[in-house]
């Protein structure tokens, strides 16, 4: 975003909102998911979706980027729509894992509150690293892509270890 719109108050203020948009929406939408037949086939595709997502990003975000301020040359409207285009689907997706963890993990009604406590402060714990982490040394050792790369095979590690999990290990497929 930098390179187009520069590194202002509305570049930031972009960012953020979108990334707090998307993931307010996939709370909501992994929610409702989670509340049918919830499996962890379901669980991996969230996971192989959001890297999936990723793909557009690393392969075209120049180009997406260049059509977008070729067309917005004003930072607040071209970084709005810059990070949409770049971060909103992905992140929508991953959002949508974090209530779904919370359905697969809860054994009863009691426990509720504790695991989605849990499972939120972790979260904020990974998130809250990952930024310093990728800020103030990740940035600095690799290219934007090489990270992102990195991103991408996580999730589709991840994936497809709930994916096996599901045909291997569920009582219902054993």
């Amino acid at each position: 975003m930098a390179p187009y719109f520069g590194g202002s108050i509305y570049v930031w203020g972009s960012i953020i909102t979108i990334f707090m948009l998307a993931l307010s929406f996939g709370y909501l939408m992994g929610g409702r998911w989670s509340i049918k037949s919830p499996n962890n086939l379901k669980y991996g595709s969230l996971f192989i979706i959001s890297g999936l997502l990723l793909l557009p990003m690393i392969l075209f975000g120049e180009n997406i980027m260049q059509w977008i301020f070729e067309r917005f040359e004003d930072p607040r409207y071209g970084s709005l729509l810059g990070a949409s285009g770049l971060f909103l689907l992905p992140t929508l997706v991953m959002g949508m894992i974090a209530p779904y963890s919370v359905r697969l993990l809860v054994i009863s009604a009691e426990h509720s509150g504790q695991t989605a406590g849990f499972l939120y402060f972790v979260s904020t714990i990974g998130s809250a690293l990952g930024t310093i982490l990728t800020s103030f040394y990740l940035v600095l050792w690799f290219e934007i892509n090489v990270i992102l790369w990195v991103i991408f095979a996580t999730f589709i590690a991840c994936g497809s270890s709930a994916i096996l999990r599901h045909l291997y290990l569920d009582p219902k497929h054993v």
